[in-house]
């Protein structure tokens, strides 16, 4: 780091992204399809979240995990991208978010996940065998200010979430039947997830089962993946049927109601699994949440359609969060200051203060006054400034975050290499103060910048783009 870029970051504390250290694979079969599956964990780079590949098929398509790519929540949470599938990938998920892990890439050569015992168990200790590393970007975190909620009325399910110092999540449940009645679960901290949640097993009710059994829809199950609470008096042909399907000589009833020898992990294993359900479908929205989630008879349906509300309102934010800055305040560089990193000289240098610079991100400030020389001919009249030189501007202000990492960024140029997604808001005009903020989409390599930049004037975001560019040394005679 150069003398400059220390005496210039911003000193936050800031949680970088993580993603796993190595490859790790795990085989088993998948609890609707039956089928045979290995899946692999696979290193990926910043921003780039969770996918699936299904390397079964030709071209190796990949499936987000996105919740408007959400097809199916009847038995598990299923996406599907331009015909691809994936089902019930919400314990995989539960166990990448509950393990604070960021990037990952999911390989399957089948589109279900294996169900192993039916919790995220050992999705977590294969994560933790792969170990987990900490990436160059922060973390995008949503910092939840405002009560949000949604509730389906058909069944009276409801997810709220309010402000919280940290991720927690609460679920309620009420089965309705004497064998389970109402359970509650709390996670306090998503670092107790491990210990707290992730040895949950999927649950599953008598009738429930019987119903799937004879429309073939659990060829995977078995009572050592499931457990299956009876909610019903059994008959010796049921019983009979069961043991067929489940391959055992003798079944019987426990007198807790559960089906065969099986001994919960905690009293409220169901909230609990209840609970690793949200984490894991609520990984869906995109971005990690900072809030105290409470689920009220949660279900995949209610679960994912919360994660699309809530991905609507964080790209809504993002987008027209304006920053909260005090003008008033010394910058951390003036325009003398800024002359010297950057080539640009009046009238096209448009950028008058650096307020922010850290590793990742720069923000910047323009005053806009009837003396910029543009407003002669844009337009007689009725001044407006051009939005190319508003993205211009940006640019510049994103020149400061590149030429920050060379020792002699005088002996530097910076070009444009791509523009993408320009949009303008809002118009700019004399007396208008323009704050620019930049932010990387990668990390910096071979001098180039890849970042999103905004442009925000009276309390309103007037004008986006996605930038790239490259410093180039210039070379002297």
């Amino acid at each position: 780091m150069t003398k400059l870029k220390k005496d210039l970051t911003v000193s936050n504390q800031v949680t970088k992204q993580r993603t796993i250290a190595k490859e790790v694979t795990l085989k088993g079969v998948g609890l609707h399809t039956g089928e045979n599956v290995t899946m692999k964990f696979i290193p990926a780079p910043e921003n780039h979240g969770y996918t699936f590949k299904r390397v079964d098929l030709e071209g190796e398509p990949i499936i987000e995990a996105d919740a408007n790519f959400v097809v199916n929540t009847q038995r598990g949470t299923n996406l599907e991208k331009r015909g691809v599938k994936i089902q019930t990938s919400e314990h995989v998920l539960a166990a990448l978010v509950g393990m604070e892990i960021d990037n990952v890439s999911i390989e399957l050569d089948s589109p279900e996940p294996p169900i192993m015992d039916g919790s995220s168990k050992f999705f977590v200790e294969a994560l933790e065998k792969a170990g987990i590393v900490e990436q160059e970007v922060p973390r995008d975190e949503y910092v939840v200010k405002d009560v949000i909620s949604y509730k389906d009325e058909a069944t009276g399910s409801e997810i709220t979430v309010i402000p919280s110092d940290e991720y927690q999540v609460t679920t309620m449940v009420d089965f309705g039947t004497k064998v389970l009645g109402t359970q509650n679960a709390t996670l306090e901290r998503i670092s107790d997830f491990k210990t707290e949640v992730a040895d949950a097993r999927t649950f599953s009710f008598l009738h429930e089962l019987e119903m799937l059994l004879e429309h073939g829809l659990i060829k995977g199950g078995d009572l050592n993946n499931a457990i299956v609470y009876v909610d019903k008096e059994i008959s010796k042909e049921t019983m009979k049927k069961l043991e067929k399907a489940f391959k055992k000589e003798k079944l019987s009833v426990k007198p807790n109601g559960i089906l065969d020898n099986l001994t919960l992990h905690q009293p409220n294993e169901a909230a609990r699994h209840k609970l690793l359900d949200v984490i894991g479908d609520l990984a869906l929205a995109g971005t990690r949440i900072r809030g105290k989630v409470i689920a009220n008879k949660p279900g995949h349906y209610v679960n994912t359609q919360f994660a699309k509300k809530l991905a609507k309102i964080i790209k809504l934010e993002k987008r027209n969060k304006v920053p909260q800055l005090d003008l008033s305040q010394p910058p951390l560089m003036d325009v003398t200051q800024i002359m010297k990193m950057l080539p640009h000289r009046p009238p096209f240098l448009l950028v008058d203060k650096i307020l922010e610079l850290s590793d990742s991100h720069v923000m910047g400030v323009k005053n806009v006054t009837m003396n910029e020389p543009f407003f002669v001919g844009h337009f007689p009249g009725a001044p407006v400034m051009p939005g190319v030189l508003q993205v211009e501007a940006m640019a510049q202000t994103g020149g400061i975050l590149v030429l920050s990492t060379v020792p002699d960024p005088e002996n530097y140029l910076t070009f444009f290499m791509k523009i993408d997604n320009v949009k303008f808001k809002q118009q700019v005009v004399p007396g208008d103060t323009l704050i620019f903020k930049c932010d990387l989409i990668s990390p910096i390599r071979r001098g180039i910048c890849h970042m999103q930049a905004y442009a925000y004037a009276n309390g309103k975001l007037v004008s986006e783009a996605e930038l790239m560019a490259q410093i180039v040394k210039i070379k002297k005679e």
